[in-house]
Formats: structure tokens, C-alpha cells, sequence
């Protein structure tokens, strides 16, 4: 029958013109053409589909690195952009004072209540000695209370076994600021109720003593108490320099020798070789 069926048709191709058998079966037979290619297409797609599904989701893992990755360097970028800034601030500042000083970085904090002594990495090998100035780029952190070899130790004049002296600069009257154990709050005991002094003014180091140079910035007066019934007043004053946000700090030396940048047993071991030689 199939074989009949395809002479008959075979036949009346041949003899028509137009060929309409072939156009009315063709609409018949195309889509049994589609029908049939449809599980092949269907599994090409699937097949496509989850190849590009899973080139995706690892591209998508990929990016999700590289963004934790870029974004914890802009993280460190921002903190290098802010040690650059406060850097420039203290070399601003050294120029402005005139001193030679050498900048060190923060180590370690001393947690006993009450104690507000830092830890810097320069020392002896560095010409560190005890009671140097110590100053960020706003003013008077402390004094180095103990200098080791790599370390010192700096006492903050916030501490209450710290006194510096002071002078107002709005009129020049001197006095002792003292540490209140208050990493943001200085104390001046030593004023009487009616002492020239008010809210506001910027106290100085009066350069007595022979510990700081004169004309460094301390602390500005915040609170004045009058206390009829006692000698003294009460007065309070904020720090200029920032206490709890430095990293760096400038150690001060009002000497014009240069600061020795090798130990001496280095020195001697050259000395030493040299005679060798």
C-alpha cells in the first residue's frame, strides 16, 4: 500500500504543473517534521540552559570574591588615606615648632584603672630619654615616663600622678594642670575664686620646670567653679591633644644635637670590624 501510495503520487507530480499535491501535503507532514525534532530540540536547550546556568553561578562566585577581596582593599586604602592625613598633620606640626622630633607609632595602652601610661616602638637605640616632651598634631599628649631600649613608656597628662605647668595665653597666668584620671579632663587646683581666668581660654606650657618648651598647646578651660567657702576654685579643663584617637606620636627634643638612629653597640661593632680591617 505504501509502495502504491508512493507511485500514485509520484505519478500525479509528474503530470501537474503546479504541484499542489505536494504543497497541501507539506502542510500535513511539516509538522510532524517539528513534532519530531521537538525532544532533540528540548534537550539541546535543557542541556544549553543548565551549561549556562552553571557557568553563571560560577562566574557569580567569582565576583562575589573579587568584590570581598577589592572592597576589603578599599578598606585599607581608606585607613592608609587616613595615616597619610594624620602623618602630614604632624610633620605640619614639627615645622611649626622648630624642635627636632621623632614620630612613633602607638604599641599598647596600660589598662589599669586610673594609670593612663602608652607604649611606643622607639627607644634608648633611638636617643629616647625619660621626660621628653611627647605631642600629636594638636598638642601635649604626656612625657616619656620610661625609655627601654625598642620601647618607651609615655605617661599621659591625663594621668593623676602627671602635673604640667601652665600658662593662660589670653593674659599669661601661670599655674599647674594636673591629670583627673579622666582620659578627657584636666584639673587646675591651684587657682583662687578670683583668678583672671574663664571658659574658653587656651592654656600653653609655661616652658618652668625645664620638662616642656614654652608655647606648646595643653588644654582649653571648659568649666570655672568659684568656691567662696574653700581658697581654691574648681576648674576643669579638655585636652587639645586627641588622647584616645592617636596612632602616632611625636617625641620632642629641644636640644640641636641630632638624634642618634643606631645603638652603640652597632657603632662599636663597626668601630671594631674597621680596626680588622
Amino acid at each position: 500500500m505504501a509502495v502504491i501510495a508512493s507511485t500514485i503520487l509520484l505519478v500525479t507530480e509528474y503530470r501537474s504543473s503546479q504541484n499542489e499535491v505536494r504543497s497541501t501535503l507539506s502542510v500535513l507532514v511539516d509538522p510532524l517534521k517539528y513534532l519530531v525534532d521537538l525532544p532533540t530540540s528540548l534537550v539541546e536547550h535543557a542541556a544549553r540552559f543548565v551549561i549556562t546556568y552553571r557557568a553563571l553561578k560560577l562566574e557569580n562566585e567569582r565576583l562575589r570574591e573579587e568584590q570581598v577581596i577589592h572592597q576589603s582593599r578599599l578598606l585599607k586604602f581608606e585607613a592608609l588615606e587616613k595615616e597619610n592625613i594624620r602623618l602630614r598633620a604632624l610633620l605640619e606640626n614639627s615645622f611649626k615648632l622648630g624642635e627636632q622630633v621623632l614620630v612613633a607609632e602607638l604599641l599598647s595602652v596600660n589598662m589599669a584603672p586610673y594609670e593612663h601610661i602608652v607604649v611606643v616602638n622607639k627607644g634608648t637605640r633611638f636617643g629616647v630619654h625619660p621626660q621628653q616632651p611627647v605631642l600629636d598634631a594638636n598638642g601635649v599628649v604626656g612625657q616619656v615616663f620610661r625609655a627601654l631600649p625598642f620601647t618607651s613608656e609615655i605617661m599621659l597628662i591625663t594621668d593623676p600622678n602627671h602635673a604640667i605647668p601652665v600658662q593662660v595665653n589670653r593674659n599669661g597666668l601661670l599655674t599647674i594642670a594636673m591629670g583627673s584620671g579622666q582620659l578627657n579632663r584636666l584639673v587646675l587646683p591651684f587657682l583662687p575664686s578670683n583668678a583672671d581666668i574663664r571658659p574658653g581660654d587656651l592654656l600653653i606650657t609655661s616652658g618652668l620646670g625645664g620638662t616642656f618648651p614654652q608655647g606648646y598647646p595643653v588644654a582649653v578651660v571648659d568649666e570655672f567653679t568659684a568656691q567662696p567657702d574653700k581658697a581654691f576654685a574648681m576648674i576643669t579643663a579638655t585636652p587639645k591633644a586627641l588622647l584616645d584617637h592617636n596612632r602616632e606620636l611625636m617625641i620632642v627634643w629641644s636640644k640641636s644635637a641630632p638624634v642618634p638612629l643606631i645603638t652603640k653597640s652597632i657603632t662599636d661593632k663597626e668601630d671594631h670590624a674597621d680596626e680588622v680591617k
